[in-house]
């Protein structure tokens, strides 16, 4: 008999006695489909964390910080400062001549969850009358824009679906009642969904504020950057920093996109270990209960490397198993679920929906497959030099 024909009767044989060995493959199946579905959650997680904090930077925007702050709600601008800064070479300007940028201010203001519950703090961003061409990928959905003076608020998706507020929906705080007269939402995923917009010279109004947070530019074109930063550090009345947005946004999530990821490969990791010595005790089990077949099949011709391949092709096959298993819970129960994480104790959480990729989903499935097979190459081996005598006399 030909080595494929021993393979294939072989590696046939076991998989058809399977249904024989249910209590000891589901072990093996469940323990993988745990693995996985655990390490794809926590790694779109962070995917989706990363991309949502990415999301809302842009290579043709330049934000521009006061000297030393880490992060825009550590700076300080002052408003007289604004106009010097909007003046300097380098930003984009619209057809009358006008720089396209905003000063923007931030607060935070509390939000009780659609469930009830403690209250949220929430980001509120002063912007200006340039938004829709200093960030086209904002866009209304749902009611209409602020108005200037007003206590009028814009609020994200996100907001809307995780905390429940609605067009008409009342916020009290500084100053009295404000009111959402509109919800916008971002053409990619963005920390501005997670957050509520208002006009920002009514915002610093109503804090009796004289600064501003940051000032978010349009760039002219490409070097513009450079020119920008030129023109700020040789005006010795002004202390700020000029950044490319997209870079800056990047650097922000970095930390603890990289936290993240160890994470999830830890616990995974953890449970990898506990799902492999399960394999090992349920295919090694699997191995003694047909060490008579076993040596049968070895006393009639077979060969050891057929009996390697059967045993290995059982373990691939419940861990392939598992790994969809697993791979279909992250995606059911994760896929689109509305999250939230705090970038630092100086922010309020950002709302973000986890988004399992079908990257993630191979990578848990390999996973699976290298605990599989990691899991049944003892076993396999023990089968392959399982003693035939010996074994055909323990039945005579």
């Amino acid at each position: 008999m030909s080595v494929f024909r021993q393979l294939s009767a072989v590696v046939g044989m076991n998989l058809r006695n399977l249904p024989q060995r249910t209590g000891a493959s589901l072990v093996i199946v469940i323990g993988i489909a745990g693995v996985v579905a655990v390490l794809v959650s926590v790694l779109a997680m962070a995917v989706s964390f990363s991309q949502t904090i990415a999301g809302a930077g842009s290579p043709d925007r330049a934000l521009i910080l006061s000297g030393g702050a880490l992060q825009e709600a550590m700076s300080s601008i002052p408003r007289d400062s604004v106009a010097n800064i909007l003046d300097a070479p380098g930003i984009a300007r619209d057809r009358e001549g006008r720089p396209i940028a905003a000063a923007e201010a931030l607060a935070q203001v509390q939000v009780e969850p659609k469930s009830g519950g403690k209250l949220i703090n929430v980001a509120l961003r002063g912007v200006a009358s340039v938004e829709p061409e200093l960030r086209p990928e904002l866009h209304l959905v749902e009611g209409r824009m602020f108005r200037p003076g007003l206590h009028e608020l814009l609020v994200g998706r996100s907001l809307e679906e995780r905390y429940g507020l609605g067009l008409g929906s009342h916020l009290e705080f500084q100053s009295g009642d404000w009111t959402v007269v509109g919800i916008f939402a971002s053409s990619r995923p963005s920390t501005f969904d997670s957050q509520v917009l208002t006009d920002a010279q009514t915002l610093l109004a109503a804090y009796q504020r004289d600064w501003f947070q940051s000032i978010t530019v349009r760039l002219a074109g490409p070097g513009s950057l450079d020119q920008l930063k030129r023109a700020l550090a040789a005006d010795p009345t002004l202390h700020v920093n000029a950044y490319l947005e997209s870079a800056f946004a990047a650097a922000q999530s970095q930390a603890l996109n990289t936290v993240l990821k160890w994470i999830g490969y830890f616990i995974g990791g953890m449970m990898a270990a506990g799902a492999l010595f399960g394999a090992l005790n349920s295919l090694y089990a699997s191995v003694s209960s047909r060490s008579v077949e076993i040596a049968t099949l070895r006393a009639i011709g077979f060969g050891a490397g057929s009996v390697v391949v059967s045993v290995l092709a059982e373990a691939l096959l419940l861990a392939v198993g598992g790994g969809l298993l697993g791979a279909l819970c992250a995606w059911i129960f994760f896929n689109g679920h509305v999250s939230s994480m705090e970038l630092s104790g100086l922010q309020p959480p950002i709302a973000f929906a986890m988004s399992v990729r079908p990257d993630l989903l191979t990578l848990g499935i390999v996973w699976a497959c290298v605990i599989g097979l990691a899991g049944g190459l003892l076993p396999a081996i023990r089968a392959a030099r399982l003693p035939v005598a010996r074994a055909l006399n323990a039945v005579v």
